[in-house]
């Protein structure tokens, strides 16, 4: 179901149980779960998820800025009224209004919105390198502050290593001693070099979704995001800037033909980023 309201086009992704995605073909797997087209000249394109009701979207503001409107699936006056929600820049030089402040934001920095920050809008500061928001959003039981976080401000872990080819930087936006949100949990990982595996071994967490935007890829070059049951397991082939949803009963695990960076983003019963099931490697299948 797509629709198109002023500047923004929306659609509505229903939840998929675990057989039900077994029994799916490419492009079944493709139409559910991979989510394309995020950054349009001059819109914001939204998809609504029935995973945790998370909204995963993009903005990619031109020569105006471009407003956030409220849409049908949220049920509300505006877009903020009942909802949080967090923008990653990955493109060029942006600012981000909202609640009658302005927030700049360059290339990788996070901005936190708490619920009730109204009058959001998104602009580039040069049309010619425009800036591309990432948007991830959830509902909210309690207005927190808004809150800029530079990539420089992240909490940074250096994990893996170049035998395993999962030599990478992950970079904590929100944590337990950093800013305070209701459920939403975002991170970004970058691969080094040479490196081209990410979250394997692999996890599953069936309190909360996920999903994964992966950007930073040549043009001619995937990503194999795997997801499904353990023993059960499937793939999609993704290119640069497409994003996945991921089931709390999914693992969520990719190998890309090159290095390549990945947000990671969750929302469900708790903030724990340690709450999770590890899934052996003899599980797999």
């Amino acid at each position: 179901m797509n629709q198109i309201h002023n500047q923004t086009d929306f659609t509505s992704r229903f939840a998929i149980d675990p057989v039900a995605a077994a029994a799916m073909g490419t492009d079944e797997l493709r139409h559910n779960f991979l989510i394309e087209g995020l950054f349009q000249p001059g819109r914001i394109s939204l998809t609504y998820s029935h995973y945790d009701r998370m909204i995963v979207g993009g903005a990619m503001p031109a020569e105006a800025p471009l407003p956030l409107e409220a849409i049908k699936p949220t049920g509300t006056k505006t877009f903020l009224d009942r909802r949080e929600m967090i923008a990653v820049n990955i493109g060029g030089a942006g600012a981000v209004r909202a609640g009658g402040q302005s927030y700049e934001l360059q290339a990788r920095d996070m901005l936190y919105l708490g619920m009730g920050a109204n009058e959001v809008s998104f602009a580039s500061v040069d049309p010619a390198e425009p800036a591309k928001f990432y948007l991830l959003s959830a509902p909210a039981h309690q207005s927190h502050p808004s809150r800029l976080i530079r990539i420089g401000d992240a909490k940074r872990l250096d994990l893996g290593s170049q035998a395993t080819c999962n030599e990478r930087s992950i970079f904590q936006f929100i944590h337990a001693d950093g800013v305070k949100t209701c459920q939403l949990v975002v991170g970004m990982t970058q691969l080094a070099p040479g490196s081209v595996w990410n979250t394997m071994p692999c996890h599953v967490h069936d309190r909360r979704m996920e999903a994964y935007l992966y950007f930073d890829l040549p043009e001619a070059a995937r990503v194999f995001h795997f997801m499904g049951e353990p023993d059960e397991t499937r793939h999609l082939v993704m290119r640069n800037e497409e994003a996945v949803l991921s089931p709390g009963w999914s693992i969520h695990s990719g190998a890309g033909t090159s290095s390549y960076a990945f947000i990671w983003a969750m929302a469900g019963d708790n903030v724990d980023y340690t709450d999770v099931d590890p899934v052996a490697m003899e599980e797999l299948r």
